[in-house]
C-alpha cells in the first residue's frame, strides 16, 4: 500500500525540490550535466564563461536508451502535475496547437501528420486521427492565415514545403498535398545531414520563414556546395516564392517562433559538436534579418567571433559581424521546438516566457539536456537565464528513457511536451500552490 502512495503521488505531484527562488548559477557553475538537472534550477551562461577549443576532448556518448522504468515520471516544479496523454507513438516530433484546439504532431519517421482533440475524463484524447501520410520527413506544421480560421496547413518536409486546404475541425486533410516550394532535401547532392525543415510566417502574414539546417558540423560552404543555402533561416512568400536568406550562419534552427510582443523571428539552435564538453553552446535567439550567427568559421565570443579551429584564418571580414545570441544553453543540449507561453493556465508570471524542448546530448561526457527548460522575458526580451522546467528523463544511473522534442500550448493553456525516447506526449498542467 506503500509503494502504490508513492507511485500515486508521482504521479499526481509530479514534483521536485526546487532551488531558492531567484538563486542563479553562473559561471563554471552554470555548466551543468543530468545528474545536476532539477525543477527550478537556473543558470546563465555567457561567451565570458566559454573554455578554449579542446579543453576536454570530443567524445561519441550517445543515449542509451531503455523502457520508462516503473518508478519514472517527468519531474516539475510544485504546483504543476504531470499526465501521461499518450504513448505508443514511433517517435512523435514537432506538435502544434490549431485554432480549434486540436494538437498536430509529426510522426516523421512514418511520413505522416496526427490530430490529437480533447481530453477525456481519463486525460487520454477524445479522438485520434492520421490527418496526412506520404509526406517526406515531415517536421514543421502552421496555420495560416493566423487567426481563428485558417485556410492552410503547412507541414515542412526535408525537402519542400506543401500545403493542405484545411477548415477548422479537420481529423483528415480535405485535399492532396501541394507543393509550394522545394528545399535542399535528403536526396541528391544537397540532401543528407541535418533534415527538419520548421515553417513560421510574420506576424503580418507577408513573409514565410522555413528553417533549414546544415548539411555537416563544420564543413565549409565555399568549397562544399552541399552546403548551399543550409545552416540558414530561407524567407518566402506565403505562396512558396523564394525571396532571400533572411539570416546565415545558423548551423541548425530546428524550431522557429515569432515573438508576439516584437514581431521578430526566433530560433531554438543546435550549434556544432567535437570542440569539447562545454563548446559550443546551443541556443535560443531572436533572428535579425541580414543577420550572420557564425557557423562554420566562427562561434560566439566577447569581441565579435571566435574562429573555430577547424576554419582558422577563413573570411577575417565576417569576424565582427557574429552576432551574439539572446540565451546561451548548455553546449551539445540539442535545443529542438519553442514557443512563447501565451496562455493564461500558468501563473502571470509565466505569459510571454519560452519554453523549448531539450532533446539530449550524444557529444558530452556526462549527458546534459533531456528536458524542457522556461527561458524568461522580459517585455519581449530574453533576461538570459534559463530554468529548469521539466525533468527526470534520465536514470540515477545515466540510462535515457525520455527525450523531449516539441512543446506546444493548449486552448486552456496547459502544455504539452512530445517525447520520441519513450513515445509519449505528456500533459503539464497547473493546480495550484506556490513555487
Amino acid at each position: 500500500m506503500q509503494k502504490f502512495a508513492a507511485v500515486l503521488a508521482a504521479l499526481v505531484l509530479s514534483v521536485a525540490p526546487a532551488l531558492a527562488q531567484n538563486q542563479v548559477l553562473t559561471g563554471q557553475k552554470a555548466f551543468t550535466n543530468y545528474q545536476k538537472e532539477h525543477p527550478g534550477a537556473i543558470r546563465h551562461l555567457t561567451v565570458a564563461d566559454l573554455p578554449a577549443p579542446y579543453a576536454t576532448k570530443g567524445v561519441d556518448n550517445g543515449p542509451n536508451m531503455v523502457p520508462r522504468p516503473a518508478n519514472a515520471w517527468p519531474q516539475t516544479l510544485p504546483g504543476f502535475k504531470v499526465d501521461q496523454y499518450y504513448t505508443g507513438l514511433d517517435q512523435p516530433r514537432l506538435i502544434r496547437t490549431a485554432p480549434n484546439g486540436d494538437l498536430f504532431v509529426a510522426i516523421s519517421y512514418q511520413n505522416k501528420i496526427m490530430v490529437f482533440r480533447g481530453v477525456g475524463p481519463d486525460g487520454k484524447p477524445k479522438e485520434v486521427s492520421t490527418f496526412a501520410d506520404n509526406l517526406t520527413l515531415p517536421f514543421g506544421i502552421a496555420f495560416y492565415p493566423a487567426g481563428p480560421n485558417p485556410q492552410w496547413v503547412y507541414v515542412g518536409n526535408t525537402d519542400s514545403v506543401v500545403r493542405f486546404p484545411y477548415r477548422n475541425g479537420d481529423l483528415k486533410a480535405r485535399g492532396p498535398a501541394q507543393q509550394i516550394a522545394q528545399l535542399p532535401g535528403w536526396g541528391k547532392l544537397r540532401g543528407g545531414g541535418h533534415w527538419t525543415r520548421d515553417v513560421a510566417f510574420s506576424k503580418d502574414g507577408k513573409l514565410m520563414f522555413v528553417s533549414v539546417g546544415s548539411h555537416s558540423n563544420d564543413d565549409d560552404p565555399d568549397t562544399h556546395p552541399e552546403e548551399f543555402h543550409r545552416a540558414d533561416v530561407l524567407e518566402f512568400t506565403p505562396e512558396g516564392r523564394f525571396l532571400k536568406v533572411y539570416a546565415y550562419g545558423i548551423r541548425n534552427c530546428v524550431g522557429e517562433a515569432v515573438n508576439p510582443i516584437t514581431g521578430e523571428l526566433w530560433c531554438s539552435t543546435n550549434e556544432r559538436d567535437m570542440l569539447g564538453d562545454d563548446l559550443v553552446p546551443d541556443y535560443i535567439t531572436h533572428v535579425q534579418e541580414g543577420g550572420f550567427y557564425g557557423w562554420p568559421w566562427f562561434y560566439m565570443g566577447e569581441h565579435g567571433g571566435n574562429w573555430d579551429p577547424r576554419q582558422q584564418g577563413k573570411h577575417p571580414e565576417l569576424k565582427d559581424k557574429v552576432i551574439t545570441p539572446d540565451v546561451l544553453l548548455e553546449p551539445h543540449f540539442a535545443s529542438l521546438e519553442m514557443l512563447f507561453y501565451n496562455g493564461s493556465q500558468f501563473p502571470s508570471e509565466y505569459k510571454g516566457d519560452i519554453f523549448a524542448a531539450e532533446h539530449g546530448s550524444w557529444n558530452r561526457a556526462k549527458r546534459a539536456g533531456y528536458e524542457v527548460i522556461i527561458a524568461p522575458m522580459k517585455d519581449g526580451h530574453a533576461t538570459g537565464e534559463y530554468e529548469d522546467f521539466l525533468t527526470g528523463f534520465v536514470t540515477p544511473e545515466g540510462d535515457v528513457w525520455g527525450r523531449p522534442v516539441g512543446v506546444t500550448v493548449a486552448d486552456d493553456g496547459s502544455l504539452f511536451v512530445t517525447d520520441d525516447g519513450s513515445g509519449s506526449i505528456w500533459h503539464v498542467s497547473y493546480v495550484g500552490g506556490h513555487r
